[in-house]
């Protein structure tokens, strides 16, 4: 059964997930440090690691948001950076954040599907994506697809959430995730059910070997992955 944010019946997941990503635009930078504890900077970082050894030149940033990754890769000199995402509210925050960076010569933002990518064959050298295939609404069509538009021999880096299976970890991040961050997020960002449907998400998500399981079907090769911060997150990396 698919997860969505607002349990309209009358909307698709992708439509949802795009209302609730326009609604809690304008504080959601702001909630992303505040709730992560800030550790989501040393997540971003960990990636860009990864893609130096690389060296890629042409990079994408499925599900950018307000570009967050984007503009942390952008110190290893690529030669373009394109995010996407379908959430227009997200992209006009992340255009300002580029612009007073300037970077604006580097990153590009455009409203985009992840599961229709307007982007020719064998496009990338790279392709990013931070806790967005979560929100897929298709999550085999969104993988061929970045697996289309990716170079043969190219990176595809997945960082999504996952679950802690280690005393006491997983219980206090059980009751972090399903009691205050829904709290807190309606505080803040006046939508609970948004910060209730990131604890409902990566309930029923895929995580580890049964995602790789599901990256294989699509094809992709040499996929690794590595929990990070005791398994509250994954780092997964692929090859077409």
């Amino acid at each position: 059964m698919s997860v969505t944010p607002y349990k309209d019946l009358n909307k698709t997941k992708k439509e949802q997930v795009a209302e609730m990503f326009d609604n809690i635009s304008p504080s959601y930078d702001k909630l992303n440090r505040s709730l992560s504890l800030g550790i989501d900077v040393l997540w971003r970082k960990k990636m860009k690691r990864m893609l130096k050894k690389q060296n890629p030149q042409i990079i994408l940033d499925v599900a950018t948001g307000t570009g967050d990754v984007a503009i942390e890769i952008s110190s290893l000199k690529p030669e373009k950076i394109i995010g996407v995402d379908i959430s227009e509210g997200m992209l006009e925050y992340g255009r300002v954040k580029i612009k007073k960076k300037n970077l604006s010569h580097i990153i590009t933002l455009e409203s985009g599907d992840s599961e229709n990518l307007n982007f020719p064959d064998n496009y990338f050298d790279a392709i990013t994506v931070a806790f967005g295939v979560r929100n897929f609404e298709n999550l085999e069509k969104g993988l061929s697809e970045m697996r289309r538009v990716l170079k043969p021999g190219g990176t595809l880096l997945i960082l999504e959430f996952s679950q802690p299976n280690i005393f006491p970890v997983k219980q206090l991040y059980n009751f972090y995730f399903s009691r205050f961050i829904p709290l807190w997020g309606k505080i803040v960002s006046k939508d609970q059910s948004a910060y209730q449907y990131l604890f409902d998400s990566v309930q029923t998500f895929p995580y580890g070997e049964a995602l790789k399981k599901i990256m294989e079907a699509v094809e992709l090769k040499n996929i690794t992955f590595d929990s990070v911060t005791f398994g509250i997150v994954t780092l997964y990396k692929a090859t077409k």
